[in-house]
Formats: C-alpha cells, structure tokens, sequence
C-alpha cells in the first residue's frame, strides 16, 4: 500500500490517496471510538466520520506500507505522556493517516481510510467486517452498519498478526527511522487543557 501525500497549495486541497491491496490486510473495521473523534475534531477534520462519528480502518504489515512522497510533511500527535498510540497526520492538510504503536515493534499501521477521488470504501477495501466501540458512536447507526466482531474476526486478525510477526512483514515500518527507530517526527503530547476540550 502506498501513502501519497500531495501538499495543499490553498484550503484543503492536499490530501492522502492509499493505493490499496487488501489480500494483505486484516479485516476492515469502523471504529466509533472516542479518541479518534477527538483526533479528527482537533486537526478540524470531522468530514473524515461517518454520520454516527465512526472512523474506517484498515490494518496492515508495516513492512507493505511505503509513504512515496511528502514525508516532511508527516506529523503525529501524542494523547498523553503514557499514551502507547501514536497517531499520525499529514500537516499540509490536516489529514489524519493511521495510528501505530509507540515504537516500531508491534508490526501493524492502522490506515484511516477517506473517500477521495471518486473512490469509495468498498471499492478500495471491501465493506468492513465488523463496528467497534459503538457506545461512543454520536448519532444512530445506519441500517447497513457492521455487525459486532465476531470470534471468527478476532481468531482471524490474530492469525494475520502472528503471520506477519513470523515473516518479518513488520519491519521496515515506514513511521519510524530505520537505524535509531525514533518516529519520523517528534510526537507532540497534548497539553492536559487540550486533552479536557474533548
């Protein structure tokens, strides 16, 4: 999967394009979890939820993910001091990309999906699998929503994870530096006022 970042030369013209190939992924998901409205409400970009505040994700070897243009402008943000997710954006225009582990380790990247180009969640990613964290979900589900995860999703992400840990598809992760394994930019840790607002 490619990460192409074009800059935006006004508004938000820039934006994030994941090529994707999803024999490779685990199952999609829409998370309604709290956290990632937060996020989206603090890089002013609520138009990445769906109607009840749901975020689609996509989970992949960090080894398959390549960022192939605009990686100075690749930022992440850091809910706490404590916090084990780092959650990653493009600065140029405020797009949310993926959330990953605090160091380079644990093999998965998170990408947050959006709907650009005329190309659609289904198209990209096949329809999700299963809806997480629905009680913190802002407004009614649709009619077609995810069912819960089931124990056939949880046995099948766990077999990816250890597939990908037993191959090496972990590494290179292309959110962190290759030799020191510091992320690609500082993380900035939220202030306790900002954490409050949401």
């Amino acid at each position: 999967m490619e990460i192409v970042i074009r800059p935006a030369t006004s508004g938000r013209a820039g934006w994030l394009n994941p090529g994707s190939d999803r024999r490779h992924g685990a199952p999609a998901s829409t998370s309604c979890f709290g956290v990632a409205q937060a996020f989206a409400r603090l890089l002013e970009r609520g138009d990445v939820l769906d109607a009840a505040g749901g975020t689609d994700i996509f989970q992949m070897p960090a080894g398959r993910v390549k960022i192939t243009t605009g990686v100075d402008t690749v930022r992440c943000l850091r809910l706490s001091d404590k916090a084990k997710i780092l959650r990653w954006y493009a600065d140029c225009c405020r797009t949310p990309i993926a959330n990953t582990a605090a160091g380079p380790r644990f093999p998965v990247v998170a990408l947050i999906h959006h709907e650009r180009d005329g190309r659609c969640r289904g198209e990209m990613l096949g329809p999700p699998l299963c809806r997480i964290c629905e009680h913190s979900a802002t407004g009614p589900l649709p009619a077609n929503a995810a069912p819960l995860p089931s124990f056939g999703v949880f046995v099948c992400r766990a077999a990816k994870l250890l597939g990908w840990w037993g191959r090496g598809l972990g590494q290179p992760n292309p959110f962190f530096d290759d030799f020191t394994g510091a992320p690609l930019s500082v993380p900035r840790v939220l202030a306790p006022s900002e954490r409050a607002a949401f």
